[in-house]
């Protein structure tokens, strides 16, 4: 009997280690754009409409693939998934490596964010199919370190290759490390993960979910044209439409009576969405501020910015730790609130605030979404089946990509109210600490309702 358990240890083990690498690189990715972005624009004429969509449509894929990931992962294996999303991030990357018009790039980030939903919905349930409950907190928190890790060394890396070999560079650089991590899972990872029974693909509900996606980002981006309120509607209709024929259909992407069924699920998986809808433009916004309006280099913004990163990193595990000891809303909330006071001493930034003073307000963020973010995750798997924990990484990453979707697209109106159509320059530095304004009280709205929610979800269950 003791044969079995050491090579399931060492399996979850092996699995642990091909999802953090994976974890860092899939961030590492995405970040270090934004810092890249402003040499980018420049290089290729883009205007301040066009840059705001090179976050937002990564995003948006992100989101419209999600769920179709987590049941394809489900039904024919999560391995294999994970490993088809890692080939397509790398190849969508180094076409965007290539890009001469803003155009291109746009269309190979949609494409790379399909592939990120890929990777995410699926890695957490590797970890989770593999790891005994009692260990599943400190190995969620050793990937979000991860997820962490990759986003502090992104700002640097993407200063870094950006004031060296340019912004190509940014793109080119994943290709190689990807095609190691391939190579590593082929010869060392052993087995595979998938329910028992396939179930049939729901492509009318895809479709559904699509147009529900597309419609919000668009419609936010064009406020308040009456397009853009149509756009809106339609998004409306479209997400009542999806959770009507989820719940009636046989073989639904997510099975919305999960969150009937559960408060602790979806309560937490609210707070995720509100934490993160708070948090994700702030990297993008601060990576413009630092290098228009304080007229840092990439690479020396980009280690401003690692500071939130860094906090996060080093709290993850400890908060996973914790969240195997204490309920984990106790430990999530307290997180939320320590963001909330962090974004609320950010708001007052103008053209002179000094580097210690924001350094001081992105380490507060980063403690706080570190504690929140491991207990928060391990409440959401731990609230559903052992045959639903694809679907529930699924959901989670939905949550976190719906939530970045949204604070994004917002951004994204802002922009253009203030900005519109005008090249990104110091001229534009009063419009941009608008912006700046305007977005850090949206997020801290955000996070004063994830708050509240957090602290009515129900308890964890005792495992």
């Amino acid at each position: 009997m003791s044969e079995p358990k050491v090579e399931k240890s060492s399996v979850a083990k092996f699995a642990l280690i091909i999802v953090c690498l994976g974890s860092i690189i899939g961030p590492l990715g995405m970040a270090s754009v934004n810092i890249a972005i402003p040499d980018l624009a420049a290089d290729l004429q883009a205007n301040a409409k066009m840059v705001s969509w090179l976050p937002t449509l990564f995003i948006l894929s992100s989101v419209m693939f999600m769920l179709p990931a987590g049941k394809f992962a489900d039904n024919f294996g999560r391995k294999r998934v994970y490993a088809s999303g890692l080939a397509l991030n790398a190849f969508a990357s180094f076409m965007c490596g290539l890009g001469t018009n803003i155009e291109w790039i746009l269309f190979w980030r949609f494409v790379q964010g399909g592939a990120s939903s890929m990777i995410f919905a699926t890695g957490l349930a590797i970890i989770t199919s593999v790891t005994p409950a009692n260990k599943r907190g400190a190995a969620l928190g050793i990937a979000s370190a991860c997820i962490y890790t990759g986003l502090t060394i992104a700002p640097a890396v993407g200063g870094w290759l950006t004031e060296l070999w340019g912004w190509r560079s940014v793109f080119f650089f994943q290709v190689p490390i990807v095609l190691a991590l391939l190579l590593l899972i082929k010869m060392r990872l052993a087995g595979e993960w998938k329910n028992a029974e396939k179930t049939k693909y729901d492509w009318w509900g895809t479709a559904i979910f699509a147009v529900f996606s597309a419609s919000l980002v668009y419609g936010l981006s064009i406020l308040p044209s009456v397009l853009g309120c149509f756009m809106l509607v339609l998004s409306a209709i479209s997400l009542t439409s999806f959770i009507v024929h989820q719940s009636r259909s046989h073989r639904p992407l997510i099975r919305v009576q999960m969150f009937r069924d559960s408060r602790l699920f979806s309560m937490s998986l609210s707070t995720s969405l509100l934490m993160y809808a708070s948090n994700f433009p702030l990297i993008f916004l601060m990576s413009l501020y630092l290098q228009y309006v304080k007229g840092f280099t990439p690479s020396h913004a980009g280690q401003i910015i690692l500071v939130q990163a860094l906090s996060m990193a080093i709290m993850a595990p400890l908060s996973g730790k914790l969240a195997d000891k204490f309920q984990p809303r106790l430990i999530a909330t307290l997180g939320c609130v320590i963001v909330g006071c962090g974004l609320y001493v950010l708001s007052s930034i103008n053209v002179t605030t000094s580097i210690l003073y924001i350094t001081s307000s992105l380490l507060l963020i980063g403690v706080g979404f570190g504690l929140f973010s491991t207990p928060n995750n391990n409440a959401i798997m731990g609230a559903v089946q052992n045959n639903e924990v694809g679907v529930a990484s699924a959901s989670l990453n939905l949550s976190r990509t719906i939530g970045n979707l949204l604070g994004m697209s917002l951004v994204n109106l802002m922009v253009h109210y203030f900005i519109g159509d005008a090249q990104l320059t110091m001229e534009q530095n009063p419009a941009l600490i608008q912006t700046f304004e305007m977005a850090l009280n949206m997020s801290l709205i955000f996070v004063l309702l994830a708050c509240f929610i957090s602290v009515l979800r129900g308890k964890t269950a005792a495992t």
